[in-house]
């Protein structure tokens, strides 16, 4: 059975603004899950106004790695359904956060800082170089991605250190941005990657498409990380004077 991958968007740009439903008629959500049944994960989708948000204790028993796209509704997010996406995450399940998102609450949660940046939409360049060539992400990509028209993100990226920093990017207006960035949470693997304003063509570039696809591989759960944490007491190895176990109380 192949790695199950759920992609999540708000879904609100693409239906109130004209120029991201040019761009994403369907959806963001479902251009990139099109984009990663076609290199051979299982995909479904989840949006915002799907009752919990499509994101139910059983679509997430069946989620290897969850893709999140977020940008004008985070605070609307159920903070039930946080805490169950942050505690999936803890226990193994891979978790891709894609431009806007990096303000989610599920990233803030799991990351502990704000996520906050510097932003500008001018249409500018943008060059995604690969800074960690030897990152499974990185895997067929040439030394840097380019993107005609970009929003820019600048830092400071108020995040924790990375582990790994996969692309970092250059923009036309002389910023630069940590932007592929990947952390472990518990048992978790977390990937941030900056590109895809919602009236931008970005996820329909195939070396975007890549990127996002090695990112899946890269963050899906082995077997023997797909387990909830537990709290228990437990017996000591080695006998210790006065104490008596559990077992022997009983």
């Amino acid at each position: 059975m192949g790695t199950t991958v759920t992609v999540w968007n708000e879904f609100v740009h693409e239906r109130e603004d004209d120029d991201a439903t040019a761009v994403y008629p369907d959806g963001i959500h479902r251009t990139i899950a099109d984009a990663l049944d076609e290199r051979g994960f299982d995909t479904r989708t989840a949006t915002l106004d799907e009752p919990e948000h499509g994101l139910t204790e059983d679509v997430l028993d069946e989620t290897d790695v969850l893709v999140w796209w977020g940008h004008t509704a985070h605070e609307t997010v159920d903070d039930s359904v946080v805490e169950r996406v942050a505690d999936r995450v803890l226990g193994g399940m891979g978790l891709l956060v894609l431009h806007s998102a990096s303000l989610s609450k599920v990233f803030r949660s799991l990351l502990g800082t704000t996520g906050t940046l510097r932003w500008r939409e001018a249409d500018e360049r943008e060059r995604l170089w690969v800074t960690d060539p030897g990152h499974e992400i990185a895997a067929g990509v040439e030394d840097f991605i380019e993107l005609a028209e970009a929003e820019m993100y600048g830092e400071p990226f108020d995040v924790p250190t990375p582990d790994s920093v996969v692309f970092t990017s250059w923009f036309e207006g002389g910023e630069v941005f940590r932007s592929g960035c990947c952390w472990r949470r518990g048992k978790g693997r977390v990937f941030f990657f900056r590109p895809g304003h919602e009236t931008h063509p970005i996820y329909h570039d195939p070396t975007i498409q890549r990127v996002l696809a090695n990112a899946a591989e890269w963050a899906t759960p082995a077997v023997e990380d797909r387990s909830t944490p537990t709290l228990r007491n437990v017996d000591p190895c080695e006998r210790i004077e006065g104490y008596s176990s559990s077992s022997e109380s009983e």
